[in-house]
């Protein structure tokens, strides 16, 4: 593709990291086709007419089919809340779109199954925004574990803390309704899911349990309405690979920003990696004299790609705007039909099954099969 035309549904948070991400990756990458930026679609038109301006996209409009209908469009990168995505991405891959799709994929799983059969049907490349496997940290973790570093993978520790949903005066707002799905499991625990998607394979048995903090929250023009949704999950897993690990995520908790820790203890060491401290890793070994066995403390910098497209000196840090731009590199590589670390529709449907098997563990109080 010479030239890639880019259409944009939804501009909040997410909308605004796409944005940031289409006008970067050339800056950052250089060997990218010309990113155009189309068309802007947001929910009335004067507020995508603000947008357009803000975020540097050619037209704006106040109807979402306006953008996926717009001949110049190539791509749509949808960042509305859930329950829209099966919708506009189902008519985006059939007007003959690529997708670039926020998590979760869908509130059930029968839309994400929908979804990932339009995007079969369509040949087009169809992409979930799971930005975090394309941290250069999460990449040097992969090459450890296949250099065998720590020896033979024998159980996993993974947790998502943030504390926005903290405290009972927060208002209620759209994730705490059902239609928004489960709560902390589709809107954290997918996250911690694709790491472990990418380093260790697919996830067979869960059992887990949900907690709601608070049973209702204020409206913003008065009164109160019960939360829908489960803010705190916790769950034991094992890999079709045979490794068992943990995953809790929790939306109220107190102190915590955006914090994804991982520990993979091994045979012979472990490795630890707390997103609070971003451009860190945790490395031990058994390998060392006993004497001086510890964790140490690897800077990601320049050696660790593709930290190198932003600064050549280690010590200064990527973020999280980084990784998705990052994220859109390997997009446009699978536009070219190229290798790409990306999650696709297909793998997101296993993520999707997964989270589902959790919620139906909780429901049965039971072990559960991911089928």
């Amino acid at each position: 593709m010479k030239t890639i035309g880019v259409g944009l549904i939804g501009t909040g948070f997410m909308g605004k990291c796409h944005a940031l991400a289409w006008n970067a990756v050339g800056t950052v990458f250089g060997d990218v086709p010309d990113i155009r930026l189309v068309h802007l679609g947001e929910a009335s038109a004067d507020l995508a007419a603000r947008r357009g301006r803000e975020f540097g996209f050619a037209k704006a409009s106040g109807d979402w089919r306006a953008v996926i209908g717009d001949p110049e469009v190539d791509i749509v990168s949808i960042t509305t809340p859930n329950q829209f995505h099966p919708e506009m991405a189902i008519a985006a891959l059939e007007a003959g779109k690529h997708v670039w799709c926020e998590k979760p994929m869908a509130p059930t799983l029968a839309e994400a199954d929908s979804m990932r059969a339009a995007a079969r049907r369509s040949g087009k490349a169809a992409i979930l925004g799971y930005n975090y496997i394309q941290s250069p940290a999460f990449r040097h973790i992969r090459k450890l574990l296949d250099e065998q570093a720590i020896g033979d993978i024998i159980h996993l520790r993974i947790e998502m803390d943030e504390d926005f949903m903290a405290g009972p005066d927060g208002p209620f707002f759209w994730k705490h309704e059902a239609a928004s799905g489960y709560g902390a499991l589709d809107d954290f625990a997918v996250h911690p899911l694709s790491l472990i998607t990418k380093m260790f394979g697919r996830v067979a048995r869960v059992i887990t349990d949900m907690t709601k903090p608070f049973a209702d929250r204020a409206l913003p023009g008065g009164g109160r309405r019960a939360v829908e949704t489960y803010d705190v999950a916790s769950s034991l897993f094992h890999l079709e690979n045979g490794i068992a690990g943990t995953l809790l995520v929790n939306r109220s908790a107190w102190g915590r920003k955006g914090r994804i820790q991982i520990q993979i203890f091994g045979s012979t060491g472990s490795i630890v990696f707390d997103q609070e401290r971003f451009n860190e890793i945790q490395l031990y070994v058994t390998s060392d004299r006993p004497t001086e066995q510890g964790f140490r403390t690897i800077l990601i910098g320049p050696g660790h790609p593709p930290y190198d497209r932003y600064i050549p000196a280690p010590g200064h840090g990527l973020g999280f705007n980084d990784l998705k731009t990052i994220e859109c590199r390997e997009l446009i590589a699978a536009l070219d039909g190229q290798p790409a670390n990306v999650i696709d529709f297909e793998e997101g449907v296993e993520i999707e099954r997964t989270v589902h098997a959790m919620a139906d563990s909780f429901a049965k109080s039971a072990w559960t099969d991911v089928r």
